[in-house]
């Protein structure tokens, strides 16, 4: 089991700004959070060792060739999971319309229950209507 604890930001920075970073949680949200020059400053002169972070963080962005790298790589798996959730999208897609396709299968072979049904009682009624004519055929003479 994990907890979670969400800390708006926009909270924080006005507490940071109206009494300062009070204890290390809060240097760890300054340091996450700031990009102020003099709020980084007065957060090594409290905490001397962010220092180190903010120097590997500066190294890092000074060689643009690794952080170029590190953003090609997080487009690839971005593109990667952009692939898999499209292709998880058009299965999903494509159930339904087999589902759908299915059930219009199930209408059409009951329609098509029903036009035999119909055909055989029209064939029927047919039938009838021949023998009711040859029987009229046979009465006219005896009619006039």
């Amino acid at each position: 089991m994990q907890e979670y604890v969400f800390i708006s930001l926009d909270n924080f920075h006005g507490i940071l700004h109206n009494k300062g970073i009070r204890n290390k949680l809060e240097a760890w949200l300054t340091f996450l959070s700031v990009d102020e020059p003099e709020t980084i400053a007065k957060l090594i002169r409290e905490y001397p060792q962010f220092e180190k972070y903010y120097e590997e963080i500066y190294k890092l962005c000074r060689n643009t060739e690794r952080v170029m790298g590190m953003f090609s790589e997080e487009l690839r798996e971005l593109d990667r999971n952009t692939v898999q959730y499209m292709i998880d999208d058009m299965k999903d897609e494509i159930d339904a319309q087999k589902e759908t396709i299915a059930e219009q299968g199930k209408l059409l072979s009951q329609k098509d229950d029903k036009i035999e049904a119909q055909q055989g009682t029209i064939d029927a009624q047919r039938k009838e209507l021949e023998e009711l004519k040859k029987r009229l055929a046979q009465l006219e003479p005896e009619m006039k």
